[in-house]
């Protein structure tokens, strides 16, 4: 078996870590059971690049037992867990990543896992699906999945475009995705990387969110938890106008800028701190990144502004500017939630690659027959996931009586 990982002596670790968020994952388990009995994966290929964590194991070794042969990349050289790339391996699932891998090797991991002609491919920012419509146009999967935001966003510019060539599910589109993984998910998951990068304290400090999408309501939400101010900064007046309405204020990033202690940038585009914002921070003010990529965060503009630039912690660098400040950026400007900590804790990841899995079988089921385009899993498939996890958390759905049915599907029946 091919694969290129860090060090295979560390399966044993990864084998444990794989197993704690798998009992965290139930409503990922019970697909799992199906596809053990169904095999509706049977024959086929799945090339997945995402996060190469112990949730994300968990989705792979389900796909596997639906009878697919399955193969790994990362979708960001910082998150991936070594141990859990060397246990894939070591059950036979070959996986290309290596924490901290550069770019020459990021992108022949790509190659490496779509050199195996799949029917159909995984992706986290829509990197496999750029490969696939630039370098590798030889190769026709089914169709292809998306999970996150930004991956979405690069996928419809391409159908805009005309030039999409396969049909995709956007995953990240799914409520019992968006609305909890990147909500609570990376509420947390921010948190917690910015923690461990840099331990501050939170409370009765400035953080500004860039961003009011889900991720950003999630931050921001939690920020307000552990007593911070927050401050959106946004371009959409709808959701600014909900920022407000939450209790946090409102202001353009020039005016944010002057007034942050740690700033968290979500927006999945590029630059939206930059030179003229760097000029106005305060001395130590902590720069992050929880969007997708890490040009939300204008590095190449700070590093010029800088006169020195020194590691501070694990996670952390300091910029020293030339009028005395410095400015710290954790984990390298790139998703801080898995940089610097585990990434989604296992529990909402549960919803996600189930999804992520359903998608996958859909795609074989329905693909030949769709056009190039962006869809969404069927709600049933949506309300399946939530009723499950209800399920697993003790929390009881109450039913609509025939009379209730009723009165929802008539028009002529008075008050």
């Amino acid at each position: 078996m091919d694969f290129d990982i860090a060090d295979p002596a560390l399966a044993g670790a990864g084998a444990r870590r794989i197993a704690w968020a798998g009992r965290r994952m139930p409503v990922l388990e019970s697909l799992r059971e199906r596809f053990r009995a169904e095999r509706p994966l049977e024959g086929r290929t799945v090339a997945a690049c995402l996060h190469v964590t112990a949730e994300t194991a968990n989705l792979m070794l389900a796909l596997r037992d639906g009878g697919a042969k399955v193969l790994l990349c990362a979708s960001n050289p910082l998150s991936t867990q070594d141990d859990v790339a060397a246990a894939l391996v070591e059950d036979g699932i070959p996986v290309f990543a290596v924490r901290g891998e550069d770019p020459d090797r990021y992108y022949r991991h790509i190659h490496a896992v779509l050199d195996a002609e799949p029917d159909v491919t995984m992706d986290d920012g829509a990197d496999l699906a750029t490969i696939l419509h630039t370098e590798r146009t030889e190769l026709n999967p089914v169709g292809s999945t998306e999970e996150t935001t930004t991956g979405v966003i690069r996928l419809r510019a391409m159908a805009n475009d005309g030039t999409l060539r396969l049909p995709v599910v956007a995953v990240n589109d799914s409520a019992t995705k968006h609305l909890f993984d990147n909500r609570y998910g990376t509420g947390q998951s921010a948190i917690d990387g910015i923690l461990r990068a840099t331990n501050v304290l939170l409370a009765g400090s400035t953080v500004v969110v860039v961003g009011y999408g889900d991720c950003g309501r999630g931050v921001a939400d939690r920020s307000s938890g552990f007593g911070a101010k927050v401050v959106v900064v946004e371009v959409d007046p709808i959701r600014a106008l909900e920022a407000a309405m939450d209790g946090h204020q409102v202001l353009t990033a020039d005016d944010a800028a002057a007034t942050g202690d740690v700033f968290v940038t979500v927006t999945g585009n590029k630059h939206v701190l930059r030179g003229r914002h760097f000029e106005r921070m305060k001395d130590g003010a902590i720069l992050s990144n929880a969007g997708h990529f890490d040009i939300e965060l204008d590095l190449e503009a700070l590093a010029a502004m800088a006169v020195a630039r020194r590691p501070v912690r694990e996670n952390l660098e300091a910029f020293d500017l030339a009028d005395g400040r410095s400015l710290f950026v954790a984990a390298e400007g790139r998703l801080v939630n898995l940089g610097a900590a585990e990434g989604h804790p296992a529990d909402v990841m549960d919803m996600s690659f189930a999804n992520q899995a359903m998608a996958a079988e859909w795609l074989i089921v329905n693909g030949s027959g769709l056009k190039p385009a962006i869809y969404t899993l069927p709600e049933h498939l949506d309300a399946e996931v939530a009723t499950i996890k209800l399920a697993t958390m003790g929390c009881g759905l109450e039913q609509l009586t025939e009379e209730q049915k009723r009165y929802l599907a008539s028009w002529n029946e008075g008050t």
